[in-house]
């Protein structure tokens, strides 16, 4: 507790800290509550994992160009309460940085927002918010002109995923690729690898561009207040250049899936086309001021593309003797995979209602 005061102090809060608790059930960053001697002021101190975010200055420096940028949509738009809609980061007075180094881990403070709820449940309702939210987040930042770096680079490079598969064919590090129903899996993924690899070669057309997306579009990272009003998208971590697809197929592949990602039971694993429709109004209307035709008549490829990528990074790491993802047991990986190219089908069988209903919006 005193290490976490201490290291509050080192941002300058408004109070000196007094206490600090848990907050949240973030997977990746360590969080913290932070109130002060300053009545009604309370902070967010987070760990930022260094294993992840190598590059904690350029992290920090695309957080504070797309907070600052939103910031100032608002205030020219007149919207009021603006500290509630957009994050606030403090930066140290020594360093001018919104990070501080304490000679072993990275760590930075924002402002908390009052009276904000977070949801875990996707429900048609709370998907539509979602896409509105994330589709609104990509549209105040599509004007963004301060260039922003991936701090995870080729994070949703399709085509770097199925070299990383085949690299691990190649090298057969755990001897896998003898069993039966590796070589059925891996002939299944083959017949959709040039299909799915269609963003990249629109890209090196000239034809999709990249946009700041928020690469990370789950229920849970968009706050709420008491009304049920979305105040703002959290979690900005993976904000960086990526397709629009992104952020509109990531949150479909967990969101509209009808079952965890490592169900067991095939028959349970399914695409919900009412989470679909729901996520997918939401989003063209968020998105309607910059959204080009490519990128609308595709979003059902990406529904398609992000359970298809997710299978292959299972797989791989599967053949790879399962070095990436934590497993609760030896086939972990390959149960995963199967999961995920369930879904992957269920979703490509939905592609012409996906389509048409797209059309009607």
């Amino acid at each position: 507790m005193t290490d976490l005061l201490h290291i509050a102090k080192a941002f300058a809060p408004e109070g000196s800290p007094m206490d600090a608790t848990p907050l949240g059930k973030g997977l990746i960053n360590d969080t913290f509550r932070v109130t002060t001697s300053s009545p009604g002021k309370q902070y967010v101190l987070q760990r930022i994992n260094h294993s992840i975010f190598k590059d904690v200055d350029l992290l920090q420096d695309n957080i504070v160009k797309v907070t600052d940028h939103i910031r100032k949509k608002l205030i020219s738009r007149g919207e009021s309460d603006i500290d509630r809609k957009v994050l606030r980061f403090l930066p140290c007075p020594d360093t001018g940085k919104t990070y501080h180094f304490d000679g072993e881990s990275y760590w930075r403070m924002s402002v908390l927002i009052p009276d904000a709820f977070t949801f875990d449940a996707v429900t048609p309702e709370y998907s539509f918010f979602a896409g509105k939210a994330f589709g609104q987040f990509e549209s105040m930042l599509s004007d963004l002109d301060s260039p922003l770096g991936e701090t995870i680079p080729n994070f949703h490079n399709m085509t770097l995923r199925l070299r990383q598969l085949q690299e691990a064919i190649r090298e057969n590090r755990a001897g896998r690729m003898s069993e039966e129903e590796v070589a059925e899996i891996l002939e299944d993924m083959s017949m959709y690898a040039d299909r799915m690899c269609l963003a990249e070669n629109l890209h090196r057309e000239g034809k999709l561009p990249k946009r700041v997306c928020h690469c990370d579009t789950k229920v849970n990272n968009m706050l709420f207040d008491r009304d049920g009003n979305v105040l703002c998208v959290i979690d900005l971590d993976t904000v960086m250049p990526s397709y629009v697809f992104s952020d509109y197929g990531d949150f479909l592949r967990t969101g509209a899936c009808t079952a965890p990602e490592d169900e067991p039971d095939l028959s349970k694993v399914g695409f919900d086309m009412e989470i679909f429709r729901s996520f997918t109004k939401g989003y063209i209307e968020g998105t309607k001021e910059f959204l080009l035709p490519v990128e609308r008549e595709n979003l059902p490829y990406a529904a398609c593309l992000f359970p298809y990528m997710q299978a292959v990074r299972f797989f791989t790491d599967y053949i790879n003797g399962d070095t990436y993802y934590k497993i609760q047991y030896p086939e972990h990986n390959l149960v995963r995979t199967r999961a995920q190219m369930k879904l992957f089908h269920s979703v490509m069988d939905h592609l012409g209602e996906m389509s048409a209903f797209i059309e009607t919006l």
